[in-house]
């Protein structure tokens, strides 16, 4: 069972807004301290990021695919295969985590194709949101 938040669209909305805004903010910080050249403040950053997305971002996908996914199937299952894409863009999220840990454990620098795994994150989030309440909360 999703909590009452996940259910409504203004305040699921909101989740997704505070979600993706934070990421923004955070994302941009990062940029700030690669281009000033601040080593130790990059890798902060980039730890605080990762672990934004994780907490805040990812751990939002599992709840909806704990709850929120099952309970539209249960009441609107011509809605399956939405809810299968829809959970593969978590998928992709996740997978962009993952591949950026493996990264900077090979090297902890925050490189240029870490970046782009950070704005790609950026964007698979944006769109699924935006498709998430089109096509869930449709009257």
């Amino acid at each position: 069972m999703s909590g009452p938040a996940l259910r409504q669209l203004h305040s699921h909305k909101a989740i997704h807004e505070g979600g993706l805004s934070g990421a923004i903010m955070k994302t941009d910080e990062l940029i700030e301290y690669v281009e000033q050249g601040e080593t130790e403040m990059v890798q902060q950053a980039c730890d605080h990021l990762l672990d934004y997305w994780k907490t805040r971002v990812i751990s939002h996908a599992d709840a909806e695919e704990d709850g929120f996914y099952k309970q539209v199937m249960e009441d609107k299952p011509e809605l399956e295969r939405d809810i299968i894409q829809l959970t593969r863009d978590h998928d992709l999220m996740r997978i962009l985590v993952a591949d950026i840990e493996a990264l900077r454990e090979e090297d902890p620098t925050v490189t240029p194709e870490i970046m782009q795994k950070f704005n790609g994150l950026i964007v698979v989030n944006e769109l699924h949101s935006r498709e998430e309440e089109r096509l869930l909360f449709q009257s």
